[in-house]
């Protein structure tokens, strides 16, 4: 019952990935080791917990299973629950001992995990426990960035009402400003300014948010950080200045803006 290999490491992680409720109770019954480590998903809980099968992840954690273990890519059963939206999972495993506030894999925690697919009930929720909005890392490098750089105005909203800082520093776009205007979110930039913003913040893949706006040809986005006196003179990053990275792709109308907004 304890044979080890294939993609699912165990039985037990197979059967809890597809939800088979009875053959999870028969192999536990019969001896399976409900902490084996291995397979695609390291350990059967988390297994469960990604696809949501709520009944399987309780009584895998009524067996003992450890509701911190780890995972290259989401890090613990909380934020594989979170990141597919499971908000009674999620609920569940915070019963059972869940650290709200954990770090690891490629979304830092599960306040992040969450608000990168715009899971509004689960960032609720975890709010709800007391978990840290500005808690930094990962690949965004805060929950408000990820929900920023993919468009979720509601999470977004959400996050900055619960405290949220609109100028955290971390993570591939450096701050949320440059990740809402390199994906050309203009509600979201509009609201990151109305709540203290700050324009000219460099860092980043880009450099500045005015940089990543321009790189990607986004002109209404670009309109919308001149007005905010974003300064066209700030060099630095891979692209040189802003207006270098319009040019660099070929956005006429993006550089015919830039080169009169610096006359």
């Amino acid at each position: 019952v304890n044979a080890k290999g294939g993609a699912f490491g165990s039985a037990l992680q197979a059967a809890s990935l597809n939800g088979r409720n009875r053959v999870v109770e028969l192999l536990l019954e019969r001896g399976a080791e409900v902490n084996a480590q291995g397979g695609l998903y390291s350990n059967a809980l988390l297994a469960a917990c990604l696809n949501g099968h709520e009944q399987v992840a309780r009584l895998l954690l009524t067996n003992c299973a450890d509701v911190s273990s780890k995972h290259r890519v989401y890090a613990t059963p909380l934020q594989a629950a979170a990141i597919n939206g499971f908000t009674r999972v999620v609920s569940l495993l915070t019963q059972y001992g869940a650290e709200v506030n954990q770090q690891g894999g490629q979304y830092a925690n599960a306040l992040q995990a969450a608000a990168r697919n715009g899971h509004e009930r689960v960032v609720g929720t975890l709010l709800g426990l007391g978990v840290d909005v500005n808690r930094a890392g990962g690949y965004y490098g805060s929950a408000l960035q990820a929900a920023c750089r993919n468009g979720f105005m509601v999470v977004v909203k959400i996050l900055l009402d619960h405290g949220a800082d609109p100028n955290v520093q971390s993570g591939i776009y450096e701050n949320p400003l440059q990740a809402a205007a390199s994906s050309n979110r203009a509600e979201i930039l509009q609201l990151l300014l109305d709540r203290g913003a700050k324009v000219n913040v460099v860092g980043g893949s880009f450099h500045t948010a005015l940089h990543a706006a321009a790189h990607q040809g986004h002109e209404n986005v670009v309109n919308m950080l001149l007005e905010a006196e974003a300064d066209v003179e700030i060099v630095g990053g891979k692209y040189g200045s802003a207006l270098d990275a319009a040019i660099l792709n070929g956005h006429v109308n993006v550089v015919e803006r830039l080169r009169n907004a610096e006359r």
